[in-house]
């Protein structure tokens, strides 16, 4: 059984999760794999837990937000 797990920023909203859920399950399902075999799991972390370049992201990346 195939399982996924997704981290994104926090904010990133059920609807969004949903659609992103759909779409992975999609892609195994494809591959010949049953859908009720498929798990999905979204992560949502701070901006201020996630570092990229050596720096949180909600200093490097302040101006950029999870999509609505």
């Amino acid at each position: 059984m195939p399982s996924v797990q997704v981290n994104v920023w926090k904010g990133w909203g059920e609807k969004n999760a949903e659609i992103l859920i759909h779409k992975i399950t999609k892609i195994f399902t494809e591959m010949g794999i049953p859908a009720q075999a498929v798990e999905v799991m979204i992560n949502e972390i701070p901006k201020t837990h996630w570092g990229i370049n050596g720096e949180p992201a909600s200093v490097v990346m302040k101006d950029v937000e999870p999509p609505k």
